[in-house]
């Protein structure tokens, strides 16, 4: 994604004092199926942070695995949410809006979100700068032992989370570790934003590879290893 020799870059730069941060929870962990129940947006910006969280009435019934990790039980949803469609526009949106304003939109784990809203609405594209904390860690330091969930990389870089899997928390806290990321290597800040964004999809590409391989010589299907960042291409 870096512009030719000789072309302005048209992104911007990571900026942390200018961020959006957005976080789902759903009905399923596997995105091309799951549907949105709570969608939360951070606004960051050097006058503040300014959240906005919507409900949704996801239009099926939540798992209880899925209740079980955000809280949210179909009843619930169903009489406080708002039409699905509506939250998915609003959200998509906000997130053009964000791009609009010059902001990187921050996404723990960005193949996920990202295709979530992919699936429900295939004429979503990403047009701008996206930062995510979850990727930014593998590259950065990919021989820490530990898990890579978000309540670990806030152990590990010592933020606070609040409520782990309420999407405004989760969202807060991703943006929390950006910054204390672009503390720890400010390279990441200078990069220009094709740069960032081409940066993450290579390792990104290569974290999973290995994965991949790491799968098949232990015998298990490797098939289902996404490679693609920030939006998975296809199922598997």
């Amino acid at each position: 994604m870096n512009a030719p020799q000789g072309t302005p870059s048209t992104l911007p730069s990571f900026d942390p004092s200018n961020m959006l941060s957005f976080d789902l929870e759903t009905t399923s962990a596997q995105p091309f199926e799951a549907r949105i129940v709570t969608s939360a947006l951070v606004s960051i910006t050097k006058a503040g942070a300014q959240p906005i969280e919507m409900l949704a009435d996801p239009g099926i019934e939540i798992p209880a695995g899925a209740t079980a990790i955000h809280g949210i039980t179909t009843e619930y949803a169903r009489e406080h949410g708002r039409p699905p469609d509506e939250v998915l526009a609003e959200t998509i949106k906000s997130i053009r809006g964000g791009w609009e304003q010059g902001q990187a939109v921050v996404i723990y784990n960005a193949p996920y979100d990202l295709t979530v809203l992919r699936s429900h609405e295939s004429g979503f594209t990403v047009d701008g700068l996206v930062y995510d904390p979850f990727t930014i860690d593998k590259i950065k330091d990919p021989y820490r032992k530990g898990g890579r969930t978000l309540t670990d990389l806030c152990a590990h870089y010592e933020v606070q989370i609040g409520n782990a899997h309420e999407a405004t928390a989760d969202a807060l806290a991703a943006a929390r570790i950006a910054w204390k990321q672009v503390r720890i290597w400010p390279e990441l800040a200078t990069m220009s934003g094709e740069e960032l964004m081409e940066f993450q999809a290579i390792g990104y590409y290569e974290s999973q590879i290995g994965l991949r391989k790491y799968f098949e010589g232990k015998g298990r299907d490797g098939s289902t290893v996404n490679t693609s960042w920030p939006v998975q291409t296809q199922q598997g």
